[in-house]
Parts: C-alpha cells; structure tokens; sequence
C-alpha cells in the first residue's frame, strides 16, 4: 500500500474534484479532511462512511483511506506532525491534544456535527489559509500554529462530548474504551481499582465484563493499545527512548524496552530502525 510522506511540518490542500484520483494509502502524517461541498463515500481503514458538506474528519498515520465521489467535492486537507503539540513547557491543551491524535484512528465518521461547531471550523480555516497566502508575515509560524490548535481543541471537544449522557451509555464498554483512550498518558488513571470506581463496579468484575465484551482481558487491552501509539512514536517522531518512557508513565527506559519486546517480539530500536 503506498504511503504518502509530509517533509515538511504542515502543509494546506485545498482542491475540487470530480473524479479521486489517488489510490488507498496511508501517510506519515495527520490530517484533517475538511468537506467544503458535495457528498460521496469516505472509505476508511476497510469501512464506509456517506459524506456531505461540512464534515470533517480526522486521520492518523496508520489510517487507509479513499474517496468515492457522487457529487463535485471541494476539499482542504490539513496535514501535520506531532510537532503542533509540542512546546517547551507542559501547558493546558497539550493532554487534550495528544489524547485526540492518539484516538485519531477510533474516530473514523464525521466528527462534529453540531452546525455551529461546523461553522467555528470554517471560520478557522478561513483564517488559516489566510495566513498561508502569506507565509513571510511576521509570527506566521506562532499564528498557524495556534490556529491549528484550536482547530484541534474543537475537534476534541466534539469527540469526547459526542456520547449521549444516558445511563446505559456510561457504564457501557464502549465508554470505558474512550476513557482508556483519553487518559492512556496517565497510568494512575488505568488500574483496575480506578477504572472499578470510576464506572461503579467491583474490580473482579469490569474485568470479566471488558473481556465478555471484547475478548481481550483489560491489562492486555490498555498495555496494547499503548504499544500501538509507541509503535507510531518511533515511526514518525524524533523522541528518545527516555523521552517516550517518560511520557507514557514507565519507570525508566529498560521497563519500557522489556515490555515493548514482550509485546512485538522486537527492540524499540529495532523496530525504529526497520521502519
């Protein structure tokens, strides 16, 4: 399957077309598909979903997709690395934004669908291809970065809202999936003691529940759905070992090397230098 590369940390697409003409394919990248107009089919990681004007969509680096058009679609693509979140101290929206790359692939439909969310997103990119028409303005940088972020946070805030506040809905496994998915960078907030209390169930049995419902016991699902975005970490960012160690909660770099092989049957290292 091919793989499109981004060689540099952003970059905007805007087109129309009749006719896709690019064959199904995975990046290096994040990118979010803006629906500007027309309607068609979004096949995704082997599922399909109906487009239509102003859906957005979010993908991840290990997301495979096409399109198949009904009617003229006016596109925009942004596309991005993980540099976005990325600054030198922690601030507030970084653990939103990295919870939303890392459920990227989870989120395969249109994302948002409130239409004034819709209408906030335009507007952001309205602004941001404004700012690109011009890249030599002074802060161009620092403005389109921001101006992703927000992009982002909106994105996020429709996602992790998106769940109906229903009973049967909260304590469901599909709950207890994106709340593993949101909280994935804090350990403390993925034991079976926590998770128990948080969705109100004994310890002995939200285990046999997740299992019944996933066939996978809870550690093996969290342990490997951390190895996964690790697996992206070494593939599509410049982090150390230690840095990666420290952001995913692990004692030390050796713990987290022991618990990578246990799972893929290789080194860190190696599977960064066969990728």
């Amino acid at each position: 399957m091919k793989r499109y590369i981004l060689h540099e940390p952003f970059s905007i697409y805007h087109f129309e077309a009749d006719v896709w003409q690019h064959s199904v394919h995975k990046h290096t990248y994040f990118e979010i598909i803006f629906i500007l107009n027309g309607s068609g089919v979004h096949h995704i990681n082997g599922h399909a979903y109906a487009y239509a004007s102003d859906d957005v969509f979010l993908l991840g680096p290990e997301d495979f997709h096409h399109f198949e058009i009904s009617e003229t679609t006016e596109f925009c693509f942004v596309r991005f690395n993980e540099s976005v979140e990325k600054q030198q101290q922690e601030a507030a929206w970084q653990p939103i934004i990295r919870t939303l790359l890392s459920t990227s692939s989870q989120s395969s439909n249109s994302i948002v669908t409130d239409k004034q969310e819709k209408q906030k997103l335009r507007h952001l990119l309205a602004v941001l291809e404004a700012e690109c028409a011009n890249e030599k303005s002074a802060y161009f940088d620092m403005v389109r970065d921001s101006i992703l972020r927000s992009m982002l946070l909106v994105l996020a805030r429709n996602l992790f809202n998106h769940s109906p506040a229903d009973d049967a809905r909260k304590y469901s496994v599909e709950a207890i999936l994106m709340y593993i998915r949101q909280h994935i960078f804090q350990p403390e907030s993925l034991t079976i003691g926590h998770l128990a209390m948080r969705f109100n169930y004994a310890p002995a049995y939200i285990s046999l529940f997740f299992k019944r419902h996933t066939g996978e016991s809870l550690k093996q699902y969290i342990i490997r759905y951390k190895v996964r975005i690790i697996e992206s970490r070494l593939l599509y960012s410049k982090h150390t070992l230690t840095e990666i160690a420290d952001e995913f909660g692990y004692t030390d770099e050796s713990h987290l090397c022991k618990q990578f092989r246990k799972y893929t049957g290789i080194s860190p290292a190696l599977f960064r230098q066969r990728g």
